[in-house]
């Protein structure tokens, strides 16, 4: 099981915060904690009895009749205690029904209008648990029987909607984790580094870092072009790979760290044999070409391409030593008449 499931799987299983509204079937919707309505007279009496029809439809299956009740208690009476609850409750009934779209909508508006919400964390799981389904393949159904296409890409959005919105939540470098997933699958691999380098700079301390490091190796270990072109990712996997087995020596992947190291350190020691060879053979630059390939050598001593770099710099000391050998006898004096 991958670190981020089995964390969304322990958060899962934390308890639910308390909310001010509590349910019973015998008596209905009761304001708990001495929390107030916000509401006094007719409107009060109108929405609690509306909450409570929501809710008996709900409980009947009747799903759809249930959302449209409650989404009009929270359109109504926005200022109310019930506003908050009726968005979460209408948004739980959107997923059952796979409106996942409307759901995520519902859920967005309580964490903006009601940020202090007790439902917080209830909230941002919900939200969380849609951009997964979504992610995974799930489809958005349109008016709850038309089912849409798959849209990875907005499940992206919505994973970076839940770090945006909770960015201190333990749900945060899980939805990093995922977005960058989602970037990967859409062929975005600049996105996809940038989500796996907020995760590791951002939650250093998460479960998932050991993970995003490694995958932020591969990530550009995959735009690396080879040793004959410009090294800039083969150093950034390079760096991430060895920081990666500094930081996590236990973890059970350092074998893969460890191949994908030695991978970059022989493309990156062969790019200097390549430069080497230009200005040996093509420019007759010897001291450059020492330069370079004594950064082979430098970059991985025990590589094939140090050994290659070692033999060529045998071969270039034997061409300047006998461009050093001068003659003995001197040249014989010419006369000239005119």
């Amino acid at each position: 099981m991958p670190y981020w499931l089995a964390a969304a799987v322990a958060l899962g299983a934390a308890p639910r915060l308390a909310a001010d509204l509590e349910w019973s079937p015998s008596t209905g919707w009761k304001i708990e904690g001495g929390a107030l309505s916000g509401l006094t007279g007719a409107p009060g009496k109108t929405a609690l009895e509306m909450m409570n029809r929501a809710r008996r439809s709900e409980e009947e299956g009747s799903n759809h009749a249930a959302i449209r009740v409650y989404e009009r208690v929270a359109s109504k009476y926005p200022g109310s205690v019930y506003a908050p609850e009726a968005y979460f409750r209408a948004a739980q009934l959107l997923i059952k029904r796979k409106q996942y779209y409307d759901a995520f909508k519902d859920l967005q508006t309580v964490l903006r209008r009601y940020p202090n919400t007790k439902r917080f964390n209830d909230v941002v799981g919900e939200q969380y648990r849609i951009a997964s389904i979504l992610m995974d393949g799930g489809h958005n159904w349109l008016w709850g029987f038309i089912p849409e296409f798959t849209n990875r890409a907005r499940a992206t959005d919505y994973f970076e909607v839940v770090v945006l919105d909770a960015p201190y939540s333990d749900y945060a470098p899980l939805a990093l984790m995922d977005a960058a997933r989602g970037y990967q699958a859409n062929k975005d691999t600049d996105q996809a580094i940038d989500a796996l380098d907020r995760l590791v700079n951002t939650y250093p301390q998460s479960v998932l870092a050991p993970v995003a490091y490694l995958k932020l190796g591969d990530l550009h270990a995959s735009l690396t072009e080879g040793p004959k072109y410009d090294q800039a990712s083969t150093k950034e996997a390079l760096t991430y790979y060895e920081d990666y087995m500094i930081l996590f020596p236990g973890d059970t992947s350092v074998g893969a760290a460890a191949s994908g190291l030695d991978k970059m350190k022989t493309i990156l020691a062969q790019s200097k044999i390549y430069i080497g060879d230009y200005y040996f053979y093509k420019r007759y630059n010897f001291t450059a070409a020492k330069v370079f390939y004594n950064e082979a050598i430098t970059a991985y001593p025990d590589s094939k391409p140090a050994g290659l770099a070692k033999k060529r710099l045998a071969e270039l000391e034997a061409k300047t030593s006998k461009q050093m050998i001068r003659p003995t006898t001197a040249p014989k004096k010419r006369f000239w008449l005119f």
